[in-house]
């Protein structure tokens, strides 16, 4: 669109100046042409002014209203000059529509000024269109104005229409020129591109009637010449203004700011409207002077604007006075208020400029930097930075620098500033931009930044042994994995734990524990790599993270790392001494290696599972993961998913193995035992579930006495315990009621016999042996509790208490698993036991060890001395029959007699009574009393065909 204005303009000013060919053409193009040219622009301010809604509206179409008239007044000289063929008349038609073309503008550009917002203001832009308008005037009436008034005052026909057209030419274009210099200087905001082309639009067709009205051309001039070219040029400007000049609005978000990195100088047009009275009053001067020197009089007319420009100089000069004055004090209040403000602020403010060096430092530098303000300022902002943070900096300087200020206004930069004393303090500033510079607004953060630090170390380290806890640990196998390191497959895993750890705190307290477990931790962090990391993961269970050496051999590498699991378990594995006594514990490790694509969870779970496979193998020694341990862990989670309903859905059965007579064959009393038959068919005997059991659920007491710690809340194997104490109740009760008078043997644990007792005010549980007897009617001597080997944490003074008071009522009480367990011994010497019953481990052996041999024979002398009954567990060989027998052993329970019967089959053989001895009947050599009953039966009188044992 510029391309195209210029080059119609352009050919536009050829042809006038070429005299376009013919004089017929020039008049056409002189006259029409310009014609055209206005109702152009009269259409094109008229359609923008329908298409906005805006304030601006109205200028716009009177910027159409005047070009119209100037399309009409070069219609009608056209008319006259080429239609008619006769001289334009003056005056006429077109002069009255040529006068009509400066008012619209003027009171358009008036509509598009920016609008003062005081009354001092108001008069201010009216001196100012005076100033302007009288200073022209003046020179104008010196140079041309006089000569038509002087005209018109002689008196001549028609010269006084002639004279008052000529001068009202040039006051409407004086009146014009002071409204497009007014509005220049206070034009809005808005549109300021299209505005701009207006002004100079109408600010070239001013010139043009300017050049026109002078005397030297207004004779001489004719349509078609070069003069027309600046009405033809303006006209077309005007249709382009609105259109086709680039519309820019401000950004209200960042008014005034700077681009970022140059500086801004102030632009001379900004000291314009301050020179305008002053170039005024120059205008007036030069118009006198003309005269002067000229040696002409003084016009009157001259002496008098000339008089008014200086007067409303002098008025306009006073209020500025007092506007500045007013001005200076708000500035002076304001400034007062904001040094009080950065002053008194405990905040560092800085002003940097765009090299980096510092303007102005805030007093509060003293106090905070511990540096007075005066001798910062002038120093380099980079030389106060700690070189390891300086980088840093200027890089999110420079990006913020470099971003829009409307998205970005300011940017918080937090780094290390040095002090007065050396120290490296903290600092947190917000940054703003500022001529080019910066504003820092900094603040010491030191003490948050050591608090911050802190916590995060509380967060990732042990609080006892200050080592990583097991998040810290987490992350660094995770980086171990994922990092540099990523394919190292040497790296390996080491889950620790301090076997018998437990028995430390509840023997010498939980303070000597911790101190353990600090000493450990030295321990562990001595032995290991600078590399590596060893961390505490809770309890006594510890972790090393050993890096790997990009190692290719395998077995190298395992061989290696087994050296160092080796040496910690020795390191760990020596006496601590602690509060004055020395203490022994072991340490049970898992290893697990990287493999390709492993996870960091199911690394450590595999060094955990490791962990678990060490202590289960005996303790105190080092375990290697293999992919048969997870597969086993799946199989017993199966496995303990099914358990969690087999009670509920009547998966277990009660089957009880026949304790029978060594010396007649007569069965005495049964041993209740647990079978599961689960959904899929699988029979499991009560090592495997309970050991499913204890691992759903955490170690625990199991119905058959072993398992973990004793005490805490109910586990699986509770559960199974208390239904099987129920089952043999209540099936024994049946059997009495129907003539089959045969105890029934029960193992319970020594903590699962003490959770059953009376509560502190004599409460009976529901579950307990009390109520078990009370509900079925068991009579005295039918029940037989086998105690399992207790364990040391269990106070034998309460249960002692506990089996004496079933003793009263009645049940027997029996020591299960004798001569395996460290605190038989001490069992048989304070507890009431009636019947020992032989561990399995001594019986298996008694045929073919000779110490095994001598070793129960000494334990059934032992319990015939104190009068007991015996009964040996596991005998499943005649030969273990009579070697026991010879022995003096009582009773005996095995396969060489009955395996475990049903209830059906059980009362069958209750019906026959007896099973054959290997050997023959005998008397025992060594005959027993029973201080608490005996385990006899009294058959029924009924018999029955004997059937062979299940």
């Amino acid at each position: 669109m510029q391309l195209l204005l210029a080059v119609i303009s352009g050919g536009y000013a050829v042809g006038a100046a070429l005299g376009w060919g013919t004089e017929e053409l020039a008049e056409i193009m002189g006259d029409f042409g310009l014609s055209a040219a206005a109702l152009l622009a009269a259409v094109s301010c008229y359609t923008y002014a329908r298409a906005i809604d805006s304030r601006e509206r109205p200028a716009w179409l009177l910027f159409a209203f005047s070009s119209l008239m100037g399309a009409c007044g070069n219609a009608v000289w056209g008319w006259y000059e080429v239609i008619l063929g006769e001289a334009v008349p003056k005056p006429s038609v077109a002069d009255f529509a040529f006068l009509c073309f400066a008012p619209p503008a003027i009171v358009g550009l008036l509509v598009l000024a920016k609008r003062p917002v005081t009354r001092a203001g108001w008069v201010c832009l009216g001196l100012d269109s005076w100033l302007i308008g009288g200073s022209l005037l003046t020179l104008s009436w010196s140079l041309a104005l006089a000569h038509a008034a002087r005209t018109a005052q002689s008196g001549a026909p028609g010269s006084v229409p002639r004279a008052a057209l000529s001068l009202a030419y040039p006051l409407l274009d004086i009146a014009l020129v002071s409204m497009v210099l007014v509005l220049h200087f206070r034009r809005s905001e808005a549109n300021r591109s299209a505005v701009n082309t207006a002004i100079a639009a109408l600010a070239l067709t001013v010139l043009s009637d300017a050049l026109f009205t002078s005397p030297l051309l207004s004779a001489e001039y004719q349509s078609g010449q070069l003069l027309d070219a600046g009405w033809f040029a303006g006209s077309l400007l005007l249709a382009y203004a609105p259109w086709g000049a680039r519309r820019i609005h401000p950004d209200p978000g960042a008014p005034g700011l700077p681009r970022a990195g140059r500086p801004v100088g102030r632009p001379i047009t900004g000291s314009l409207p301050a020179l305008t009275p002053y170039l005024a009053a120059a205008v007036c001067t030069l118009g006198i002077l003309y005269n002067v020197v000229d040696g002409r009089k003084v016009d009157r007319v001259v002496v008098f604007t000339g008089c008014t420009v200086v007067l409303a100089l002098v008025i306009r000069q006073g209020i500025m006075l007092i506007d500045n004055i007013a001005l200076t004090q708000e500035l002076a209040q304001k400034e007062n208020h904001f040094r009080s403000l950065v002053q008194g602020s405990s905040d560092v403010i800085m002003i940097a400029a765009p090299t980096g060096t510092l303007r102005y430092v805030s007093p509060a530098a003293a106090g905070v930097y511990g540096r007075e303000a005066e001798e910062l300022v002038g120093a380099e902002l980079a030389t106060l930075i700690h070189p390891h943070d300086l980088g840093r900096v200027v890089h999110e300087v420079r990006r913020f620098l470099a971003a829009p200020p409307a998205e970005e206004p300011t940017t918080r930069i937090e780094c290390r500033f040095e002090s007065g004393s050396g120290e490296w303090l903290n600092v947190e500033s917000t940054v703003n931009r500022h001529q080019g510079g910066l504003i820092l607004n900094s603040r010491d953060v030191t003490e948050r930044v050591r608090l911050q630090a802190q916590l995060q170390h509380s967060a990732e380290h042990d609080p006892l042994t200050d080592l990583p806890n097991r998040a810290l640990f987490t992350r660094r196998v995770r980086q171990a994995l994922t990092g540099r390191r990523a394919g190292d497959h040497s790296t390996a895993v080491l889950f620790i734990d301090l076997d018998g750890f437990k028995a430390v705190n509840d023997t010498i307290g939980h303070q000597a524990g911790d101190e353990l477990l600090i000493e450990a931790a030295h321990r562990l962090q001595d032995s290991v790599r600078a590399g590596d990391t060893a961390a505490r993961l809770g309890g006594d269970e510890f972790a090393a993270l050993i890096q790997g050496d990009g190692s290719r051999d395998r077995s190298a590498r395992e061989y290696q790392v087994q050296e160092i699991a080796d040496r910690l378990r020795t390191t760990l594995s020596q006496p601590y001494r602690i509060s004055g006594s020395e203490v022994r514990v072991a340490a049970s490790i898992g290893v697990a290696f990287a493999d390709p694509g492993i996870t960091p969870s199911d690394l450590m779970r595999n060094a955990d599972l490791a962990m678990y496979r060490a202590k289960a193998g005996g303790k105190d020694r080092v375990e290697l993961y293999a992919p048969q341990m997870q597969a086993e862990v799946v199989r017993k989670a199966e496995l303990a998913g099914r358990l969690r309903t087999a009670l509920h859905d009547g998966e277990f059965a009660l089957l009880h193995q026949p304790v029978v007579s060594l010396a007649s064959g007569e069965v005495t009393a049964v041993a209740a035992q647990a079978r599961w038959r689960s959904a899929q068919g699988i029979l499991f005997t009560p090592a495997e579930f309970l050991r499913v059991a204890e691992y759903s659920e955490g170690a625990a007491v199991g119905p058959d006495g072993r398992g973990g710690p004793p005490g805490g809340a109910p586990t699986r194997a509770a559960e199974l315990g208390r239904w099987l104490l129920e089952e043999a109740v209540g099936q024994a009760a049946e059997r009495h009621r129907i003539g089959h008078d045969v105890p029934v043997a029960v193992r319970m644990s020594a903590q699962r016999l003490l959770d059953l007792g009376p509560a502190a005010g004599g409460a009976v549980p529901l579950g307990s042996v009390e109520a078990l007897l009370n509900r079925h009617g068991l009579p005295s001597g039918a029940l037989v509790v086998e105690l399992a080997d207790s364990d040391p944490r269990v106070p034998f003074d309460e249960l002692e208490r506990r089996l004496a008071a079933l003793r009263r009522l009645g049940v027997l009480i029996a020591l299960d698993g004798f001569g395996s367990g460290y605190a038989a011994i001490s069992a048989l010497r304070r507890l009431p036991v009636d019947i020992l019953k032989l561990d399995r481990g001594l019986v298996e052996g008694v045929v073919e060890s000779a110490r095994l041999h001598k070793i129960t024979a000494g334990l059934l002398r032992i319990a015939n001395d104190l009068g007991m009954q015996s009964v040996a567990d596991g005998v499943d060989l005649p030969e273990q029959v009579m070697a026991l027998r010879a022995m003096g052993c009582t009773h005996g329970q095995g396969a060489a007699f009955s395996g475990p019967l049903d209830e059906y089959r059980l009362r069958r053989a209750l019906v026959r009574g007896t099973f054959p001895v290997p050997g023959g009947a005998a008397q025992p050599a060594l005959a027993g009393g029973s201080s608490g009953g005996s385990m006899a039966i009294h058959r029924g009188s009924h018999n029955e065909t004997p059937v062979p044992p299940a």
